[in-house]
């Protein structure tokens, strides 16, 4: 597990275009956190971070439920929020992305068991104040490991 404070939505900013430095095609990114904790922030430097144009609207799908955008990679933002059963999943698509070498970035996934185990890295993010987070981040297998460890030492140097 990694731990960072992250003082101002700048930060948080520039953390998850960090993280977006070391993802591959097919990795599955999990957001959790409270609403208001700064999911679709984190999410909006991730995307940025993958060639995602700065000027590209990024946000929340909680509505969409799910946006596809072109980077360096493909990439989609999904939120489960709003969904009842996992048979929804298929009806987005949301394997066919991942299979086909899309990084999805996942709101609310460990509501289903199938796309929670399917996540290599949780990025758990707790309101420290008003512009303050906390970002926690849990691999989950030895894709998250690798991870973990490349972003380590891309923050660390």
């Amino acid at each position: 597990m990694l731990e960072f404070e992250l003082d101002t939505e700048a930060s948080t900013l520039a953390f998850a275009r960090a993280l977006a430095a070391v993802l591959e095609g097919g990795d599955v990114i999990g957001l959790e956190g409270g609403l208001g904790a700064g999911k679709t922030t984190f999410a909006r430097g991730a995307l940025h971070g993958l060639g995602v144009p700065d000027d590209a609207a990024v946000t929340s799908p909680t509505f969409a439920l799910l946006h596809h955008y072109e980077g360096r990679l493909p990439v989609a933002h999904a939120d489960f929020y709003r969904l009842a059963h996992e048979a929804e999943l298929e009806e987005l698509g949301v394997d066919e992305l991942v299979e086909d070498g899309a990084v999805l970035f996942v709101e609310w996934g460990r509501k289903f068991p199938g796309m929670a185990s399917r996540t290599v890295l949780w990025v758990e993010l707790e309101i420290v104040s008003d512009v303050a987070r906390r970002a926690r981040l849990r691999p989950q297998g030895g894709g998250g490991d690798a991870i973990i460890d490349a972003l380590g030492k891309r923050v660390r140097s």
